[in-house]
């Protein structure tokens, strides 16, 4: 996308990512991460190999030493982690785990370098504010000398702590959407009232937060996204065949170089982050700098070299197809500079809205706060109803065939055109106690020539038969980064009904910008299940 969030601090969708910090929030922030540090020594730690809940970082550590032969503070020592360092190595683990292996590679602390790992694997993970608790507790260091030496380190090492603490804050922040949003409230739709230079500000975080590895990472380690690129532009080197392309915003290069490859005489590529210096050497280290122009800035500010070009390609999608706001700057381009009859890549897009019931993932999302380790939490479930949540399903919650709401053309669309409430019908496949929202997700084509006749509601898996490289975002296929979108209901407000096989849901689905400048959406849903179940909600994509 272009990043896509993180799943918890999301990781935006193409290859590039966002961040946003402002002078008038910096005091709440402050406030916010005080309070992840932890006032006593017994809070929670989830282990590192299992899901188990220990009372403590050190009961945690000692059983993974004893259990599962990994000794965390030894590895820490061997490589001479500092905070962030350490971090890194347990945000490693902990993804290694998540994907199945149990026994994770820490021959080399290059390992678990990248910054990716920075980005918590674990919502809130106690472990990562417990890093100053977890020194070895040596025969050697329980002496009055050495204690009250370890005390003057202690002491001496707060300072660079609380430093480093601060870095992981903001390496955090600058790939999360959470900081846009609050500001997104504050500029409301009168955000052109605002001074321009608070509007400038936000949209500078935004492709600040690109320069990062990690997102691109993300991107090009998902190969349904890449491979379908790849895929239509090699298999049809003869449409670039010496063409001039332009690829908005370029990322790592990837797809020019695709291009490149594919023949094109020149390919154009603009990017307005820093990751643009990288594309460059990248580029130029796998001989592609005769063909390929790299340019940072905006696509509606920069001059290029020529009048217009032949192709637009560029992967600008993000959660819900529309998070961000970069199709705008594609439209923009396609506008100014595509030929008459030149080609946008991908060509087409629909956006399908489908039931949801999982009375599981409503438990494990919502009813979680009501028992906490024992105590009551429901306060942390205010507003929980009004956020629209990037996750991944499956087929077995999603109790009806899917709607295509929105078919965007990309060679004729309008950037008004990406505002609207459309309507959809949908049909239950099976009874359920109760409808728990609606799940979101969109599907993408490559169509050899503009005029390639596509129906709107086709579907990737029929038009891959056909010879069309094509994908979908949906949970009846392999995963995505862009996952999906789930708006729960309130059920708080009003209790749901039986809903059984065959019974039609009928609606209306609307997409807005949070602001006139804001890269954010509210979602509206309106639906009535044959007079059964009725019922209108507003939830934000932050």
């Amino acid at each position: 996308m272009s990043a896509s969030a993180l799943p918890t601090e999301r990781i935006p969708a193409h290859d590039d990512a966002r961040s946003v910090s402002s002078d008038d929030s910096d005091s709440s922030n402050e406030e916010g991460w005080e309070d992840v540090e932890p006032d006593d020594e017994t809070q929670p730690v989830v282990g590192l190999f299992s899901d188990k809940v220990y009372p403590d970082v050190r009961s945690m550590l000692k059983e993974t030493k004893e259990k599962y032969n990994f000794d965390l503070q030894k590895i820490q020592k061997q490589f001479g982690l500092d905070f962030l360092g350490t971090i890194k190595l347990v945000n490693y683990i902990r993804s290694q785990v998540k994907e199945g292996n149990a026994s994770p590679d820490v021959s080399s602390a290059e390992k678990f370098e990248d910054e990716i790992y920075l980005m918590p694997v674990l919502e809130d993970d106690a472990l990562l504010y417990s890093l100053d608790d977890i020194e070895d507790e040596t025969p050697e260091s329980a002496g009055g000398t050495d204690a009250e030496r370890k005390v003057i380190e202690l002491q001496e090492d707060l300072e660079r702590l609380q430093t480093q603490f601060s870095e992981y804050r903001d390496a955090v922040q600058k790939s999360m959407e959470e900081q846009l949003a609050k500001e997104d409230e504050k500029l409301g739709g009168s955000a052109a009232q605002k001074p321009a230079s608070k509007i400038e500000e936000l949209d500078a975080d935004y492709f600040t937060s690109y320069s990062y590895n990690g997102i691109h990472e993300s991107m090009l380690k998902d190969t349904i996204r890449t491979d379908s690129y790849r895929d239509f532009v090699y298999e049809n080197k003869h449409l670039f065949k010496d063409k001039v392309v332009l690829d908005v915003g370029c990322g790592t290069g990837i797809l020019s170089m695709f291009c490149a490859k594919a023949g094109a005489k020149k390919v154009i590529s603009v990017d307005n982050s820093n990751i643009i210096d990288r594309a460059k050497e990248i580029i130029y280290e796998n001989g592609f700098g005769d063909v390929i122009t790299c340019i940072r800035g905006k696509i509606e500010e920069v001059t290029l070299p020529v009048q217009q070009v032949d192709i637009i390609i560029s992967e600008w999608m993000g959660y819900g197809l529309l998070f961000e706001a970069m199709f705008d700057s594609v439209i923009y381009a396609r506008d100014r500079y595509l030929a008459p009859d030149g080609l946008m890549v991908p060509s087409h897009a629909t956006l399908r809205i489908a039931p949801f019931a999982d009375s599981e993932f409503v438990a494990s999302n919502i009813s979680f706060w009501k028992s906490v380790y024992g105590f009551n939490m429901t306060s942390m479930l205010t507003g929980i109803h009004e956020e629209a949540m990037v996750r991944v399903i499956g087929p077995s919650s999603i109790p009806g065939d899917s709607s295509v709401f929105l078919p965007l053309p990309l060679h004729t669309i309008t950037v008004d055109e990406l505002s609207f409430l459309k309507e959809f019908q949908v049909t239950l496949n099976q009874d359920i106690d109760e409808l728990d929202g609606w799940a979101i997700w969109f599907d993408i084509f490559f169509m050899p020539s503009r005029d390639s006749p596509i129906a709107d509601d086709a579907v990737p898996s029929e038009m891959k038969k056909k010879g069309i490289v094509s994908f979908t975002t949906g949970p009846y296929d392999t995963e995505t980064h862009w996952q999906q979108v789930i708006c729960l209901m309130d059920r708080e407000k009003k209790r749901g009904v039986p809903l059984k096989k065959g019974q039609t849901i009928t609606g209306k689905v609307g997409y807005q910008k949070r602001g006139e400048k804001s890269r954010s959406l509210n979602i509206t849903i309106d639906w009535e299940a044959q007079e059964a179940e009725t019922g209108a909600q507003q939830w934000s994509l932050q």
